[in-house]
């Protein structure tokens, strides 16, 4: 992951250098190059992250996990009147 972040801020100064109106083109083109090259690679590991975390989240589905981890939700706790307004019994 220090790669990743790395090559996350490598590309922060590219862009930042590229900014530069006195940049020549040369080197501008050379900086523009090695962004894309970044961003390619930086895509990649997003998407091999990406399938990673599909993955898992398959397999907890087909393990029945994902029921057993939510949360347990429980009623807040009303007077007898709200309970029979809820429940549609106040003309009873």
């Amino acid at each position: 992951m220090k790669d990743f972040e790395k090559k996350i801020a490598r590309l922060e100064q590219v862009a930042e250098k590229m900014r530069d109106p006195d940049l020549p083109l040369e080197k501008s083109f050379g900086l523009f190059e090695e962004g894309v090259s970044l961003a390619r690679e930086l895509k990649g590991e997003l998407d091999a992250l990406q399938g990673k975390v599909e993955v898992l989240l398959n397999s907890l589905e087909e393990t029945g996990m994902e029921q057993s981890t939510s949360p347990r939700i429980a009623d807040f706790e009303t007077s007898e009147d709200e309970q029979q307004t809820a429940s549609g019994k106040e003309d009873e």
